[in-house]
């Protein structure tokens, strides 16, 4: 195995779960989450592999691929209409069907508090400062915006995030 291949699988060792995370909360889907982070992580790799010097950031790197999927995704499915088998679940009777639905519910929740607010931006930096725990500084060089711009945004995400949690 080449030397690039080896550093790029501890790449993706590191950030796949975050990126898968990041994905998921963006289309709510399983099967488009991992259909879109696995194209962020050839699109990366194509990259990558061409020279591993023109990336300065990875993590900014695939971030940012993955918000331009994720927009292509969606326009993109304003023209097909895509059934899931989410929407549908068939429940398996051995589980403990109280918590799953509790959990289902809650994880609704939030996903239409976030897919409430207004500004898609306060969405990507909620969930990368709250659930994937990315610094200020990390947050700016993904979005290639000041400090200070983000910790403004992160502040008024909240304020919202507390507004639509308020509402429901």
């Amino acid at each position: 195995m080449n030397n690039y291949q080896e550093e790029f699988g501890k790449i993706y060792d590191e950030f796949v779960d975050k990126i898968y995370r990041f994905v998921f909360i963006k289309v709510n889907s399983e099967e488009i989450a991992e259909d879109l982070t696995s194209d962020v992580f050839l699109r990366c790799y194509q990259v990558y592999k061409r020279d591993q010097n023109s990336i300065d950031n990875i993590q900014a790197f695939l971030y940012q691929i993955a918000r331009n999927l994720i927009v292509d995704h969606y326009r993109s499915k304003s023209k097909n209409k895509v059934v899931s088998v989410d929407d549908y679940p068939i429940p398996d009777p051995k589980s403990d069907i109280e918590k799953s639905v509790e959990k289902k519910i809650d994880m609704e929740k939030i996903k239409a508090v976030l897919a409430g607010l207004d500004n898609s931006d306060y969405q990507d930096v909620v969930v990368w400062h709250y659930v994937d725990d990315l610094s200020v500084p990390e947050i700016a060089k993904i979005m290639e915006k000041p400090e200070g711009t983000i910790r403004v945004m992160i502040h008024r995400a909240l304020g919202e995030v507390r507004k639509k949690i308020n509402e429901i």
